[in-house]
């Protein structure tokens, strides 16, 4: 697949021919699915936690003595059907971590890379540098490169004034590509990257 390659007032300087081994494979839904539910799970904190009835305060003293009242017996008022009692069954700490082998990541990446490829979500730029964090000049840059929609901008690495300049733009996310995800590229409409970033891409998703 052959793309165009724009500088950052909108004008074409070249072409580049994308590797069919990361953007053109068929790509491999129950993989993405799987990589996609993987990574929401991983970012649960897991710390929701319940008291039961051994742990909340009160509770020590029989309320009342076992016969003779006509009440039904009662050993604590810390019990679940109590008032203020335990919780029966509920939430406690635990990890939602789920484990994928490096593979499967790799080829879940691939995938998405190759669908939003397929969907003209690929833009590419020479170079995305400015000389001071400045919003205005990142808005620029999106409308000379008619990007109308949400926009992930993968950068080669960190990028100071890049990315203070798409801070403050509500439908704008930078990354650095070595941290790309398949969230990130199912979120976002076109993926924004200099050819400093599809080189890092080269080198990590290219291997098997």
């Amino acid at each position: 697949m052959r793309l165009p390659v724009h500088d950052m007032t909108g004008q074409k300087v070249g072409e580049v021919d994308l590797p069919e081994e990361i953007f053109g494979i068929e790509p491999n839904v129950p993989v993405m699915h799987q990589a996609l539910v993987r990574q929401l799970a991983n970012a649960r904190l897991g710390t929701h936690d319940t008291k039961t009835r051994g742990e909340v305060s009160g509770g020590g003293r029989k309320p009342w003595r076992q016969k003779g009242t006509g009440r039904a017996r009662q050993g604590s008022t810390r019990a679940p059907h109590w008032r203020k009692g335990g919780t029966v069954f509920g939430p406690t700490p635990r990890s939602y971590e789920q484990r994928m082998p490096r593979k499967m990541r790799r080829l879940a990446l691939r995938s998405a890379l190759s669908v939003k490829a397929a969907e003209a979500g690929i833009v590419l730029v020479d170079r995305l540098e400015m000389e001071a964090p400045r919003t205005k000049d990142m808005e620029a840059v999106l409308a000379n490169l008619s990007l109308d929609d949400s926009v992930l901008v993968l950068l080669p690495e960190r990028n100071w004034a890049v990315e203070r300049s798409a801070r403050n733009l509500p439908h704008v996310k930078t990354l650095r590509a070595h941290y790309l995800n398949v969230r990130d590229l199912l979120e976002y409409r076109y993926v924004l990257m200099p050819l400093g970033a599809l080189d890092v891409l080269r080198g990590f998703l290219g291997q098997n």
